[in-house]
């Protein structure tokens, strides 16, 4: 049993502090593998956050599910384990050596076309309109738009193909992730998140070990990196996103990845000073027109109009 659409004001709010964080992830990403090979970067990032939060989720005392879970929800747990952070992050990691940064932004914002049709047909209450349709595929215009031909250009790595293809299928990991979270039954929100976090560890621990060997020992600064990566967009990131699409929904969720390219560009010129594109008035302009035409519904119930 699915939970009913609840978009309120704290919904708005916390897709624009996650895309804002998640907007500078993939710098502090590139930071860390100066550092750390990618495997075991998704590790530690992984491992450090399910600590933190099985912390918090047993201070609380509250139990996972409201009723025993049947063999098949505790499946498709661990299949959430591994699409919500074990495999994107590696892929992530692994793909942003071999691809231009633009691609990677780009492959984020697809995310909210590929959930859109998923939605359509596994949630009930989340079928395509044409608003919705135009609205997501004129963010998805904007976002191309802010990012530029270097989206598409190449790195000139002799595994780019490959990367992009990590890029773009820990996007579907993520699409269907948040598909199939939605569908659990009523569950405990901090826990959740901490259960998903714990299996991923589970799975991208034994992988690294296999793939590459024993880790590293990280210098200090590539260590507070880890730590940083696992504590605010990992492990808050996830909880919060977790809130959403529990509440919101999947459809709502992906709105945030349009946002992930903007802050990604803004943060970009206020940290390293780096110039801010021409097009990036017209991109915003495309991108918050996307949203309000998707999210028209929404808008008129927050602010109270029928």
């Amino acid at each position: 049993m699915t939970q009913n659409t609840d978009i309120t004001a704290r919904s708005w709010l916390i897709v624009v502090i996650l895309g804002f964080t998640w907007g500078g992830t993939f710098l502090v990403t590139e930071i860390a593998l100066e550092g750390i090979t990618p495997f075991w970067l998704a590790a530690g990032r992984v491992t450090f956050a399910s600590v933190l939060m099985y912390a918090i989720w047993k201070s609380r005392g509250a139990p996972l599910f409201a009723e025993l879970p049947s063999a098949s929800i505790k499946s498709t747990m661990w299949v959430m384990g591994a699409l919500s952070s074990a495999i994107p992050f590696m892929l992530l990691a692994w793909g942003q050596q071999h691809v231009t940064g633009g691609f990677a932004g780009v492959s984020m914002a697809a995310i909210a076309l590929m959930v859109l049709p998923l939605a359509h047909f596994f949630i009930p209450g989340e079928q395509m309109t044409w608003r919705k349709t135009l609205g997501f595929i004129i963010g998805f215009i904007g976002v191309v738009i802010l990012i530029g031909a270097q989206a598409f250009e190449s790195s000139g790595a002799s595994l780019e193909a490959a990367g992009r293809i990590a890029c773009l299928t820990a996007a579907m990991c993520y699409g269907v992730n948040s598909i199939l979270m939605r569908r659990l039954p009523a569950v405990d929100t901090i826990g959740l998140s901490t259960v998903l976090l714990l299996m991923s560890a589970a799975i991208v621990i034994p992988i690294a070990l296999v793939v590459e060997g024993f880790p590293p020992m990280p210098d200090p600064k590539t260590l507070m990196v880890i730590i940083f990566l696992g504590l605010i967009p990992t492990a808050a990131a996830n909880f919060l996103r977790t809130l959403v699409i529990r509440s919101a929904g999947p459809v709502f969720m992906s709105i945030t990845n349009y946002q992930v390219p903007v802050w990604s560009v803004v943060l970009g010129a206020v940290l390293l000073g780096e110039p801010l594109p021409a097009s990036l008035l017209w991109a915003m302009m495309l991108i918050l027109a996307g949203v309000g035409l998707s999210q028209y519904g929404a808008f008129r119930r927050l602010f109270g109009k029928n």
